[in-house]
């Protein structure tokens, strides 16, 4: 006698039914005013309510949004982003903007190398991994920096194209792009000097120089907005730019500020310290307005503030002091703000 199972059992155990449960179909949702066979019943997302279309009757509250969490404005040729990873990037368009990542836990098999190895050269060709890769630079230096990110979205700009017209073909890709950041940092009137930005991405001063200057005479610089004519030439950071870092730094009052400022004015159109970088001005400016004012600050913490040495700020000093009847107001004297006798002679 053949059976079905190896080792039938004496009495088949008839297994208890679970029940199941599901929507009842057959019930409908009426407005209970209207008793429209056919309701109109609307949902309102924004306040979260089901509403009657014909009598506006609030049927429920708090219903579940189920549409996608963002709008989308992709035609329906196109693929609906909406669920899948992060907003696109106009930045990075006509590139395939999802990542694959892949565990580095494989038990030691070394199968998650060959798939990384593997992934890596199924994202794409090499221009877009560099263009993904300086991107990615761009980013991690202006968050060490502190800087905004509508300069890292200018710096990115200004890379892409750079790459797209092969402008620095040969250039090491830290020095485009601490050019890049640089050149953000003046359009955004938030200027850094060479010296921070190469301390900030070790790029020698002579190289960052001329990519600098390439992508100045490619682009047609100016501060703020593109020139729009082409003799037109990119000023250099005024030393006024850099008082508010650097005030801010040493924990100055506010009116310091303003009187360097006026200081630096005053002794440009006198042609006074006339040669001088704008960081040794601005360095000798603030060590000179703080001995005006009364307000003690050691030259130590200024020279290390501004990045030059002791000796470039009294030299800076030096000649603000000779020419100093032109350079403090009178004003400043009468409001008690300011007094001669506390410039020492030679300091």
């Amino acid at each position: 006698m053949a059976f079905s199972q190896p080792f039938p059992l004496a009495a088949q155990v008839q297994k208890a039914q679970q029940p199941t449960y599901g929507p009842d179909l057959a019930v409908r949702l009426i407005c209970p005013d209207c008793r429209d066979p056919n309701p109109n019943i609307v949902e309102e997302y924004g306040s979260g309510d089901l509403v009657c279309g014909g009598c506006g009757l609030v049927l429920g509250d708090r219903i579940v949004d189920t549409r996608s969490e963002w709008r989308t404005f992709a035609n329906d040729e196109g693929d609906d982003p909406s669920r899948v990873g992060a907003a696109a990037d106009p930045l990075m368009e006509g590139m395939e903007q999802l990542d694959t990542v892949i565990s580095f836990r494989d038990g030691g098999s070394g199968v998650a190398r060959e798939l990384q190895r593997a992934a890596s050269r199924s994202q794409g060709s090499r221009s877009e991994r560099n263009l993904l890769t300086a991107f990615r630079d761009i980013g991690s230096w202006c968050d060490q920096f502190s800087l905004p990110k509508t300069i890292s979205d200018i710096a990115k700009q200004l890379y892409k194209r750079s790459d797209e017209e092969k402008l620095l073909r040969g250039k090491p890709l830290e020095a485009v792009i601490a050019a890049c950041i640089f050149i953000a940092c003046r359009q955004a009137h938030v200027p850094r000097t060479f010296r921070e930005i190469c301390n900030l991405t070790h790029v020698s001063k002579k190289t960052l120089g001329q990519c600098y200057k390439a992508l100045e005479q490619a682009f047609n610089l100016s501060p703020g907005a593109t020139a729009q004519q082409h003799n037109v030439s990119s000023p250099t950071t005024g030393p006024e730019n850099l008082l508010v870092r650097y005030c801010n730094h040493l924990d100055l009052p506010a009116n310091v500020q303003s009187v360097c400022s006026d200081i630096i004015v005053a002794a440009r159109e006198h042609g006074i310290a006339d040669g001088r970088s704008p960081v040794s001005i601005a360095g000798g400016a603030i060590y000179f307005t703080c001995l005006l004012l009364g307000i003690p600050k050691p030259i130590r913490e200024i020279s290390a503030v501004a990045g030059v040495s002791e000796g470039t700020i009294k030299l800076v000093y030096r000649f603000y002091y000779t020419e100093r009847e032109k350079l403090v107001k009178e004003e400043w004297i009468k409001d008690g703000r300011a007094e001669m006798s506390r410039l020492p002679v030679d300091k």
